[in-house]
């Protein structure tokens, strides 16, 4: 497992019982987790300085429990980076702190080099725009949602991005791949975090195990002659990392793209108790070639 070890304003404090006790800056929230069916070492919902507990409902969703003031939206960083942070309806924050280990790898590829094209798929709030933007290369940050895509825009600015450094679409991510393709259009390096189950900007149905393999190699065929890198993120329980690895690779190799070393791994974060706590498995393409 790689999990990034520079988080300052973040913390799992605890976790077990199918929940994780997690620090936000000053915030402490509590939500489901369902890979964390240990035991807790004490009762999560109990902890004196809890702000808000998310309960799933037994009819599909849930909602948030309040027990002291917070503020809508708070910030918090990683390293140089900022984010805006704020409790959604369905559990979510609007960042997903271990993906953090990736955005280093990133942003080092990038640092340094002029003129890199990015396209980041599934973009959501903008965690990986911000990383790539923020290292200076440009990039077209595409996600059907536009709320999520306004936080990331807000994201952007947050770290004194220019405005030009990142363009934003809202579409359906396969949709708009294939109209790349009919422009000709061509990118340094590709990112994509699909969820396991989506609907795109006009009610377009992503079940990932069906559509993941296509949208892969659709995307190969926008690489630019001399690409930088291919990560592919994925938080289905059921897809392995050697089975991202082998979707990403099989697919540069039919495209002749043979000059990736590929690799998978799981992601995660490490719990003040000392588990690691996994969050969902990776799969990295990075060029070594000349050409491709």
């Amino acid at each position: 497992m790689r999990a990034s070890e520079n988080w300052q304003d973040y913390q799992i404090v605890a976790s077990g019982g199918g929940e994780k006790l997690e620090k936000w800056g000053d915030v402490y929230l509590l939500r489901p987790d369902p890979q964390a069916i240990w035991r807790p070492q004490f009762d999560l919902s109990g902890f004196r300085m809890l702000h808000g507990k998310y309960t799933r409902s037994q009819s599909g969703g849930g909602s948030w429990e309040f027990f002291k003031s917070l503020p809508n939206e708070w910030v918090i960083k990683y390293q140089n980076l900022k984010f805006i942070i704020s409790p959604t309806n369905f559990k979510h924050t609007g960042l997903f702190p271990e993906q953090a280990v990736n955005w280093e790898r990133v942003g080092g590829l990038i640092d340094g080099k002029k003129g890199i094209r990015v396209l980041n798929l599934f973009g959501y709030t903008g965690g990986a725009t911000v990383a790539c933007a923020f290292a200076g290369a440009h990039v077209t940050h595409v996600d059907s949602s536009k709320g999520m895509t306004a936080v990331c825009k807000r994201n952007v600015d947050l770290n004194g991005i220019a405005s030009d450094a990142v363009r934003y679409i809202i579409d359906d991510c396969a949709k708009f791949v294939a109209r790349e393709i009919r422009r000709g259009k061509q990118y340094d390096a590709i990112i994509m975090d699909p969820p396991s189950f989506g609907r795109g900007a006009n009610g377009e149905v992503w079940k990932i195990e069906e559509h993941l393999d296509p949208l892969v190699r659709d995307c190969v065929r926008l690489l630019s002659d001399k690409p930088l890198f291919f990560l592919i993120n994925s938080y289905t329980t059921g897809l392995q990392p050697t089975v991202m690895k082998n979707i990403l690779e099989t697919n540069l190799t039919a495209a002749g793209a043979a000059g990736y070393d590929v690799e998978a791994y799981e992601v995660g974060l490490q719990t003040h108790e000392g588990i690691s706590l996994p969050a969902g498995c990776s799969a990295f393409g990075v060029w070594k070639g000349g050409k491709k």
